[in-house]
């Protein structure tokens, strides 16, 4: 099997990574949840093992009038190793722009971002690549799926990405996991588009990563595999100690998470209440 050439690619999805062009807190959560600092700054646990760190990270872009647009001033962030949060905000409100710095596919104009302990701002582009490729799981809404490869070739790509062996068991035991053991055979095109999905969330597993990214992770797929995905993405995270920062609308996904937090109650960047962005 051939490897593509080729890293990830920018992920659209909020309002504020309309093809702009870049320039150069307390948490609102549920109960039990607590934010860390005096100043703000969501999070909880020791930072010397923090899974994922942001401290006065910033990004803007320019508009086409020429003015700057703030979309992230975050003082601090932190997420755990092994601990899983719903990032829930309004659209444009910076999260798909946030999953993106965090990942390393969007570079912050100011702060620190640090990843399984690696500062990214420091690693130069073809580093950062193969860290996202080796360290952070992804699953966005474009499921980036290549057409020609089979459901299990594709799940694979996430082993060979990384570096790992590819372990063809360990792909099907998760292709298995979410329902799709038939398909292991099936192209892209040949798959629904909630099969798709459930490709994407295998593939993004397989590899073991430190720090799982997930955008609505469930929005593609019937109710029926909803919770199946859910269960999968919760359990294998919470077998490998692999941390997840889940994005999702659904405030019945949300309930099931001990931890959530709302983007504009630490995102100094965010629009007042009733403005537009």
């Amino acid at each position: 099997m051939q490897k593509p050439s080729g890293g990830a690619g920018g992920v659209r999805g909020d309002s504020d990574d309309a093809g702009r062009p870049a320039v150069g807190s307390s948490a609102a959560s549920r109960p039990g949840s607590q934010g860390e600092g005096a100043a703000g700054g969501a999070g909880r646990g020791d930072p010397s093992s923090a899974a994922v760190e942001l401290r006065g990270v910033r990004k803007a872009y320019v508009e086409p009038d020429g003015s700057v647009l703030p979309v992230l001033d975050i003082e601090r962030f932190v997420l755990a190793r092994g601990e899983q949060v719903v990032l829930l905000g309004a659209s444009g409100c910076g999260k798909t722009t946030l999953l993106n710095v965090i990942s390393g596919i969007t570079s912050a104009d100011a702060g620190q971002v640090r990843v399984d302990g690696v500062d990214l701002a420091r690693l130069p582009e073809a580093a950062r690549d193969r860290f996202r490729a080796d360290r952070i799981g992804m699953v966005f809404q474009t499921f980036n799926l290549l057409p020609a490869f089979t459901a299990l070739e594709n799940v694979l790509l996430g082993m060979s990405f990384s570096g790992r062996r590819a372990d063809v068991r360990e792909a099907r035991r998760l292709l298995e996991r979410v329902g799709l053991g038939r398909r292991l055979e099936h192209r892209p095109g040949q798959l629904s588009v909630g099969e798709q999905q459930r490709v994407a969330v295998a593939r993004a597993l397989v590899k073991r990563p430190a720090v799982l990214l997930a955008d609505e992770p469930t929005a593609s797929v019937d109710v029926a595999n909803q919770q199946r995905i859910l269960d999968l993405l919760r359990d294998v995270c919470r077998e490998h100690d692999v941390a997840l920062l889940l994005v999702t609308h659904s405030p019945e996904v949300a309930a099931q998470f001990e931890r959530v937090e709302r983007l504009e109650s630490f995102n100094r960047a965010v629009a007042p209440a009733g403005a537009t962005r």
